[in-house]
């Protein structure tokens, strides 16, 4: 059992530094370069129905913080189900 919250919580660790690391690196690099190309097709899926359901804010994307909120509930919910199975 520890061993696959481990799991979970490295899992949503790396999907969290991802998502912070693909919004930073929007602002220096640019969309074509290999690098982002990757991160993007990682995060992008993630963020694109949060994007759909959220009024437009101005220049202010509040998605990635929404996405982290939703990766960090949804790591905490799979470990409380697993602590009830086991």
């Amino acid at each position: 059992m520890l061993v696959l919250v481990n799991l979970i919580n490295y899992l949503a660790d790396i999907l969290i530094v991802l998502v912070i690391v693909d919004i930073f690196l929007g602002y220096f690099m640019s969309p074509y370069h290999p690098v982002r190309r990757a991160l993007d097709s990682i995060v992008r899926p993630m963020l694109a129905p949060i994007q759909r359901l959220m009024p437009r804010t101005g220049m202010i994307d509040f998605s990635p913080m929404i996405l982290i909120i939703v990766i960090g509930l949804v790591s905490r919910a799979l470990i409380w189900l697993i602590s009830i199975v086991y």
